[in-house]
């Protein structure tokens, strides 16, 4: 598992990562998982999302290299669904810093057994603070599920920014852990 926290949660996983660990953990039986949580600052400065984006891929290459047989599993909250986006795009977005992390080479995607977004950024919310669109490549979205509470403002155009926060409790976590369960 490599989870990339939002905005502001501790380093690590994050409370929805942990929730997300704790879900799928219960629903793979005895299969075994180790969980990395992406090193970046998650802060409200957006563009040091970069850091996110070059920390996941260059774990998710290794252990692709190094451990073949070990299937992945992707997964983000809010600015860390927006890393794990960008992470399996095919190509840079258009309007990215010169500095984004090139495209992870597409025989990774063979290593990747599934994505799970919690709350992504939308095109409008990316674009409100100037930031590119977030494309998921086409190698991952037959293996990405992509949650959104309803009202969620960041993932939709609700204006319930307390919808934001209830992945847990509105049951989208264990619906995402069943998801991954079933392609690992």
């Amino acid at each position: 598992m490599v989870f990339a926290r939002g905005t502001g949660e501790a380093p690590g996983v994050g409370y929805f990562g942990d929730a997300f660990v704790d879900s799928l953990r219960a629903k793979i039986g005895p299969k075994s998982m180790g969980v990395y949580g992406v090193n970046y600052p998650a802060t409200a400065d957006f563009p040091t999302a970069l850091a996110g984006i070059e920390d996941a891929a260059t774990h998710i290459e290794h252990t692709a290299s190094t451990c073949p047989n070990t299937k992945m599993v992707l997964g983000g909250f809010s600015q860390g669904a927006a890393v794990m986006g960008f992470v399996t795009a095919a190509a840079i977005p258009e309007g990215a810093p010169a500095d984004t992390p090139q495209p992870m080479p597409p025989d990774v995607a063979n290593h990747v057994a599934a994505v799970v977004l919690f709350g992504k950024p939308s095109n409008q919310f990316m674009n409100q603070f100037g930031q590119p669109t977030i494309v998921i490549g086409p190698l991952y979205v037959p293996k990405t599920t992509e949650l959104c509470a309803a009202g969620d403002p960041v993932c939709s155009d609700g204006g319930d920014f307390g919808a934001h926060n209830t992945y847990v409790d509105n049951g989208m976590v264990d619906q995402a852990a069943a998801f991954a369960a079933s392609h690992v």
